[in-house]
């Protein structure tokens, strides 16, 4: 008995290196992966990425996390807290101040942020900020809200550090970005027209609507097989509603027009309006949509199938 306990004992200590080794080869592989970004175009029509840039922030959400308007905040300065299931996470200063803001990076920082989600030395970013969806954005936009981001005034402001959970921790990220990060961008489907397509990239990558309205699993990934039908537990433990053309669930009985006029202004079918996140969602974000835009998101929106209707996959 002895004898196979100190052999169970062994083979323990030898799966707990090898694990080790496995964490150690991953995270080192992922911290060179995200140093390396190929080299940005610049703009060719700076005038006009600013101009882009200023709607591609209204539309990203941007203004809604990372301006702390409840306590008056500076814009785009952070300050705002996020509470999670995996703990609070404190929404950073995004304006060009170069101590406690993005300052001090270049093009190639920010689009690294925003396609491969670590900071200008590597180090990974927790899935709090989008850029699980913020990938799959183009380069081109990309490149045009950073241009907007450089043109608003600096504010110097510190983030508090993050109070996350004890089992949560950069160290493990290259392993989480393994398991439920592609960071591939928005890729075009050919078997749908433009105006899908456009609201296809509008809700999953400009507009992240999935990192709210799908659910996640015990490690925080979000459940691709139950895309867009609801969260119980979205930003500060709110329930997030089911958005899939589901008539019993989602908005499959909506018409377009009611969906267009919900995202212009918040009003249901029914008459009433949105509270809580979403009503920072439609004040910031899906109202300052042009008509063609939001006629492509509503178009996408109707479109995509219900929990019951979709492969299983993992």
């Amino acid at each position: 008995m002895l004898r196979g306990l100190k052999y169970f004992l062994d083979a323990a200590k030898v799966s707990l290196v090898v694990c080790f080794l496995a964490l150690v080869l991953v995270t080192a592989f992922s911290w060179l992966s995200n140093l390396f970004v190929p080299d940005v175009e610049e703009a060719r029509d700076p005038a006009r990425d600013l101009q882009h840039g200023e709607y591609l922030l209204h539309v990203a959400g941007c203004v809604g996390c990372h301006t702390d308007t409840d306590n008056g905040g500076p814009f785009l300065a952070g300050g705002r807290r996020l509470e999670t299931p995996f703990g609070v996470f404190h929404v950073p200063n995004i304006t060009p101040d170069v101590e406690t803001g993005i300052g001090g990076w270049a093009l190639k920082d920010f689009i690294r942020s925003m396609r491969r989600g670590a900071d200008p030395v590597g180090r990974p970013y927790y899935p709090a900020f989008p850029y699980t969806s913020y990938a799959k954005m183009t380069q081109t936009d990309m490149r045009a809200l950073y241009a907007y981001l450089r043109s608003v005034p600096a504010v110097r402001r510190e983030t508090p550090r993050h109070e996350t959970v004890w089992y949560v921790s950069r160290l493990f990220m290259p392993i989480w970005k393994t398991l439920f990060f592609d960071g591939d961008e928005y890729r075009h489907d050919s078997d749908r027209d433009e105006d899908w397509n456009r609201g296809a990239y509008l809700a999953q990558a400009v507009g992240h609507c999935a990192e709210c309205h799908s659910p996640r699993n015990a490690l925080g990934g979000l459940r691709q097989a139950s895309h867009l039908t609801g969260n119980e537990h979205g930003p500060d433990g709110d329930n997030v509603p089911d958005i899939t053309a589901s008539p019993e669930h989602g908005i499959g009985d909506w018409t377009q027009g009611d969906l267009l006029y919900f995202l212009e202004t918040g009003m249901l079918p029914d008459g009433d309006f949105t509270g809580g996140a979403m009503a920072d969602v439609i004040d910031n974000s899906t109202s300052r949509l042009t008509r063609e835009d939001r006629q492509a998101l509503a178009h996408y929106l109707r479109t995509v199938p219900s929990a019951q209707d979709k492969p299983e996959r993992k």
